[in-house]
């Protein structure tokens, strides 16, 4: 009786404790769960940056875009543009 008592205690722990018990199914299904959220996130970034490219590959290629990326990326401005500094 003891003999069963001890094994089943031995099994009990390890399938609540084990390395794959209750508490790593948990852990990893919080896992999933992050990184289903990074990959939707990277996926919206992918699509946003086809559609850029689409835009530039045009003959001739989008003119707000070609403005959007000196602007924002080169750091370039129109002549007579008042910049503003921060520090």
């Amino acid at each position: 009786m003891l003999a069963c008592l001890g094994t089943s205690t031995y099994f009990a722990h390890h399938a609540l404790h084990g390395r794959h018990g209750l508490e790593a199914r948990s852990r990893l299904i919080n896992q999933a769960t992050s990184a289903e959220f990074v990959i939707r996130g990277l996926e919206a970034e992918r699509s946003r940056l086809a559609t850029d490219v689409a835009l530039l590959r045009r003959e001739p290629p989008d003119p707000d875009l070609v403005e959007e990326v000196a602007r924002d990326l080169l750091g370039y401005a129109r002549p007579g543009d008042r910049l503003l500094v921060a520090r």
